[in-house]
């Protein structure tokens, strides 16, 4: 049982555009239970109160939360760096975690972490991550989106992280998934009928999910061995 609970992946939890860390837990609460048994998920809410109105409003109670700002065609961005030194602060604090979730904008940051961690220009103080899960995901530097200076060179070199890409057929970001998708080595993907949204899962990308969660569970259990050796 103990081996059970230490080989438990954890991860950080980061939601979309001007909704919240609440929101996104019950979005993600609805997959199966065989997932959710499986992960140690922390969801939490961006730094900055929505300076504008959201999407989800009628659809989800606030408050909601933005993790940083851009100009209108996403060229420009302000916040950033505060952001993740906000993020880096919660996960040292809260720690360790051993990967990061994010959908729509918390997938924008959580694509970019590894690459910015491994050059040395940001998350320093706290572990390496190890597994990314990114739905709705897009890449800084992409086909429309400009790049914040920290993450200029974060997809330089193909990331060589374990990742989840879920995937809307439907979803207006669905371009800029399939572009994020192709900067990492060996990605896993999960392709789905719906649009810019959390999908619930069906047979196919529940056998998928569940595939990753194992392949990744193996990995934690091979450095813990290591660890012990």
């Amino acid at each position: 049982m103990e081996k059970q609970i230490q080989n438990k992946p954890r991860f950080l939890c980061l939601h979309g555009f001007r909704t919240s860390g609440q929101i996104l837990k019950k979005q993600v609460l609805r997959w199966p239970e065989s997932v959710k048994q499986k992960l140690d998920l922390v969801f939490l809410d961006g730094q900055f109160p929505a300076q504008g109105k959201s999407d989800v409003e009628g659809i989800f109670d606030p408050p909601y939360y933005e993790w940083f700002q851009a100009n209108q065609d996403f060229t420009e961005y302000k916040n950033f760096d505060e952001c993740l030194v906000y993020i880096e602060d919660y996960m040292l604090k809260n720690g360790p975690f051993d990967g990061v979730l994010g959908f729509s904008q918390g997938a924008f940051l959580a694509a970019a972490m590894p690459g910015m961690q491994e050059q040395g220009l940001a998350l320093q103080k706290i572990n390496k991550i190890k597994f990314l899960i990114l739905i709705s995901g897009a890449m800084f530097g992409g086909m429309k989106y400009g790049t914040p200076k920290l993450a200029s060179n974060a997809f330089s070199e193909p990331i060589n992280c374990p990742s989840l890409h879920i995937i809307g057929e439907a979803d207006f970001m669905k371009p800029e998934s399939i572009i994020l998708q192709k900067a990492f080595v060996d990605p896993v993907v999960i392709n789905h009928p719906k649009g810019h949204t959390i999908p619930r899962l069906d047979e196919k990308s529940l056998a998928t999910m569940l595939g990753f969660i194992d392949k990744i569970q193996g990995m934690l259990s091979d450095s813990d061995g290591h660890s012990k050796n």
